[in-house]
């Protein structure tokens, strides 16, 4: 059980795979949750659950306390925040904007000096967990900005993960949300490719991993994944579209400081080469689909 200290009026944009379960988390904590997306189905959701759904972003912020977007890009953060009908425009002075999506570090930074200008104080908050760490409110939540914004929008964070870090200041989440994408997409490689050696090697792909798990080879990824490995099932909790972008972040960010990136730009253009090949919409661990299209093996799932 989380301990619920203060209830808050929250503005949730953006009701996705990630941000329908997070959002009814905060209901379930107590909260007072009004939301805006652009599916009139996941709306009804949330009055399901407790909800209020608002027909705009300037509704549904007017007097909201905080804030939170989950939506999936830079282009789309700036859209709801710097719009005529967007936050910016519509949230009252003081209140605290925490955009949880995965975008540039930059746009971060950009968005936070942006808000300053209108007394609106914000956080970069993205998480790592995927689906299942937003259904069991277990994520992992990488924070940019001020110690003290930080701790006042803890309540709301508590709500919705199990480790909630400042980093640093603006963009620092963002960082590190890169280098978080940068590891979770190496490793459902190196998965993958030790998935299609083994079958091809004719051992129990199942008693395989379950015994791997055990190892240093152990991992969340693998933990988290192997359902979808062994049963070629590739409904998404993360799409390759949305990993494909994250690979554009870090290699761009890695590049502007001067960080080497040898292996993760491979896995990059891995990713990459599966979107071209269609596979854009699957979960991130269809990355075994391009392995087994380079070892000459019937595509499965």
């Amino acid at each position: 059980m989380h301990m619920q200290t203060q209830r808050r009026k929250v503005a949730w944009i953006g009701l996705g795979i990630m941000g329908s379960p997070m959002a009814e988390n905060l209901i379930a904590a107590g909260h007072d949750v009004t939301g805006y997306t652009l599916e009139p189905e996941k709306l009804a959701r949330l009055e399901a659950r407790g909800g209020t759904a608002a027909g705009s972003v300037a509704e549904a912020v007017a007097d909201a306390d905080v804030i939170v977007t989950m939506v999936p890009a830079s282009p789309q953060v700036e859209a709801v925040a710097y719009g005529e009908d967007g936050i910016l425009a519509h949230a009252r002075k003081g209140a605290l904007l925490i955009d949880m999506s995965s975008i540039t570090p930059q746009t971060s930074i950009d968005l936070a000096r942006a808000a300053a200008e209108k007394g609106i104080r914000v956080l970069d908050a993205p998480v790592s967990g995927g689906e299942a760490g937003a259904v069991e409110a277990v994520l992992s939540i990488m924070v940019g900005g001020d110690a003290e914004d930080f701790a006042d929008a803890r309540p709301v964070l508590d709500a919705l993960g199990t480790t909630v870090v400042l980093c640093g200041p603006h963009g620092a989440g963002q960082t590190v949300k890169a280098a978080n994408q940068l590891i979770v997409a190496v490793n459902i490689q190196a998965c993958a490719e030790a998935v299609v050696f083994l079958e091809k090697s004719g051992v129990d792909l199942s008693a395989a991993l379950d015994v791997l798990g055990g190892g240093l080879a152990g991992s969340t990824v693998l933990a988290r994944k192997k359902a979808n490995f062994l049963g070629r099932r590739y409904a998404p909790g993360f799409r390759i579209d949305l990993h494909h972008k994250d690979m554009g972040i870090v290699t761009d960010a890695a590049r502007t400081v001067g960080a080497a990136l040898p292996v993760g730009s491979v896995v990059a253009g891995l990713v990459a080469s599966l979107r071209a090949q269609g596979d854009g919409g699957l979960d991130h661990s269809a990355l075994l689909r391009g392995v087994e299209r380079l070892s000459g093996r019937p595509v499965r799932g």
